[in-house]
């Protein structure tokens, strides 16, 4: 009998990444995971149903709708941004989709691709099931960009990864850091492939520069974009990918062998969050500013940790003592009752990951709970 074993490649991928489930039982409260609590708003649901009345229940184009990609090259090739078409544009299944499509279209076996770490774990993974070589770079004691640190990991490399704003730290770089991290890329000839899912998440003062608003980056950035989390729509599987068009097309290549077209009816639901009303997004934003401050009220400052407010995202990057690992530190959490997720699993060992994407009552709960907590492991 013959018996199939997945490759070298994909096992390593697999110890990797196996990890806990983000769904707990129900009597545990979950802090764990990435996912808005918000409805998607009724526009968005309204053109969806809209749209299958209609007949749109037959297969798209391959790369996406064609209104899709070009109101989506529109916004990227928005004021002082270089002009892009739709053939800058995929339309893929959700912004893990678009990861996979561009890492595998892009990076070969050996090929090295440095990553600033803190920052989320699929992109290590997708190098790796490409054959390529995760060059972790960590970041500054305070979250940001150690340029001098990525500048000395490039020679060589094929691309540099960044999420921003940052999953799990929720910090948003700089525009200085960004033109830093442009002239690193133009010197040894990276791509840059930037993840902002998290964009329209972003608190005051802090503004937000977007790597598409860099001067000098439009020839080698491989911008990559969802709508889960600005318009809560996690589950309706839909992002992007913004790149130069060669990029775009081995991309699509890659895409289409994989999944195929995206759900018609959905695209058209994403061109209405595109195009419609805003306002749902404002109020999804003063929300998470104040279970933000929620957060700050009655974590900061607890003996043996550290806190710093994120400027972005709905996560806080909860650093504790050197006594117990981030495994361990998640294992007691979940023992009195709340999931959160350990930094390890984002290439920050010493801190764990707590999301504030749930109800204020819930949150509150569960954060009472973390402070006894580390209160707890201050004294032993």
């Amino acid at each position: 009998m013959t018996v199939f074993t997945s490759s070298d490649r994909v096992q390593e991928v697999l110890r990797h990444s196996l990890r806990p489930s983000t769904r707990p039982p129900a009597d545990v409260i979950s802090l764990a995971s990435g996912e808005p609590d918000f409805a998607t708003p009724e526009h968005i649901r309204t053109a969806h149903a809209a749209a299958v009345e209609a007949g749109a229940t037959h297969y798209a184009a391959w790369n996406g709708a064609p209104d899709l990609r070009e109101a989506l090259a529109r916004q990227a090739g928005g004021p002082g941004r270089p002009g892009r078409a739709a053939d800058h544009v995929l339309v893929a299944h959700g912004g893990s989709g678009a990861l996979a499509a561009a890492i595998l279209a892009c990076v070969d076996p050996g090929d090295r691709v440095v990553i600033p770490v803190p920052t989320y774990s699929l992109y290590a993974d997708l190098v790796r099931m490409a054959g390529g070589e995760p060059v972790l770079v960590p970041q500054r004691d305070d979250l940001h960009l150690d340029l001098d640190a990525v500048a000395a990991a490039a020679p060589g490399a094929r691309m540099v990864a960044i999420c921003n704003p940052c999953n799990p730290t929720g910090v948003v770089y700089s525009a200085e850091e960004l033109e830093g991290l442009r002239d690193i890329a133009e010197r040894h000839g990276l791509l840059v492939l930037a993840d902002e899912a998290y964009d329209q998440i972003v608190y005051d003062p802090r503004r937000f520069t977007s790597v598409l608003d860099v001067p000098g980056l439009a020839e080698r950035v491989l911008y990559v974009q969802t709508f889960s989390k600005t318009y809560a729509m996690t589950g309706w599987r839909i992002g992007y990918l913004v790149a130069p068009p060669d990029v775009v097309a081995a991309a699509a290549v890659v895409h289409t062998r994989m999944a195929g077209p995206l759900n018609t009816a959905v695209q058209h639901a994403a061109l209405a969050a595109l195009t419609g009303p805003q306002e749902p997004v404002r109020r999804m934003l003063d929300e998470y500013r104040a279970r933000r401050e929620l957060v700050m009220r009655l974590l900061d400052g607890v003996p043996g940790t550290r806190l710093r407010a994120p400027d972005g995202t709905f996560y806080a990057f909860v650093g504790h003592g050197p006594r117990l690992t981030s495994v361990q530190v998640a294992a007691n959490a979940r023992e009195r009752g709340v999931a959160i997720r350990p930094g390890s699993e984002f290439g920050g060992e010493g801190s764990v990951r707590l999301s504030f994407a749930t109800d204020r009552e819930t949150l509150t709960r569960g954060l009472l709970i973390l402070r006894g907590m580390f209160e707890d492991m201050a004294t032993v």
